[in-house]
């Protein structure tokens, strides 16, 4: 695990389940329509239930770069935040990215969440690499984490030794 502190939130790094993950706000990389498909999305989906989509696509269309809040059905979880890291055509880049994580954390503060889970953005689906997307992410959380009046934890939850090794290598040479 490799954990950095930004003021007082805390960053950290988890291997395993996003959906099994316990975290007020669960966040999910999204597609601008919202429609939960595949990927860690339609993990999320099955995990949670449907409702989790009928409630994100009623909040949509929304920007490449934006995030919604939504309930979190059966998940461990008070909220999913879908950030929007692509539109339909499925591409993604690494400002796609960090306003994506901008904007999540954003949305996770404005909901009083104090703890907040982020799968590794982009490189499912979008096909972006592990470590460049680690160390946008951190970016991300790093940006605004003097903003936050309510957020203290964050989590990078990867799915897979591949995902998991690629962040913590990044994340080790992080500042």
């Amino acid at each position: 695990m490799v954990e950095i502190t930004f003021g007082p939130l805390v960053l950290r790094t988890a291997e395993g389940d996003l959906t099994e993950f316990s975290a007020d706000v669960l966040v999910n990389a999204a597609n601008n329509r919202l429609w939960m498909g595949g990927g860690v999305a339609g993990a999320l989906k099955r995990k949670g239930g449907r409702e989790i989509e009928k409630e994100a696509v009623s909040k949509g269309p929304i920007g490449i770069g934006e995030a919604v809040a939504t309930g979190a059905g059966r998940l461990r979880a008070r909220w999913v935040v879908h950030a929007a890291v692509m539109g339909m055509d499925f591409r993604t880049d690494r400002d796609k990215i960090y306003r994506a994580a901008v904007s999540a954390m954003r949305v996770s503060d404005s909901l009083g969440a104090a703890s907040v889970a982020f799968p590794a953005l982009g490189t499912g689906v979008g096909g972006f690499p592990f470590a460049e997307a680690a160390q946008v992410m951190a970016s991300a959380v790093r940006d605004v984490s003097g903003e936050m009046k309510n957020v203290r934890e964050v989590y990078f939850v990867l799915y897979g030794k591949e995902a998991y090794t690629a962040f913590e290598e990044a994340l080790r040479t992080f500042q």
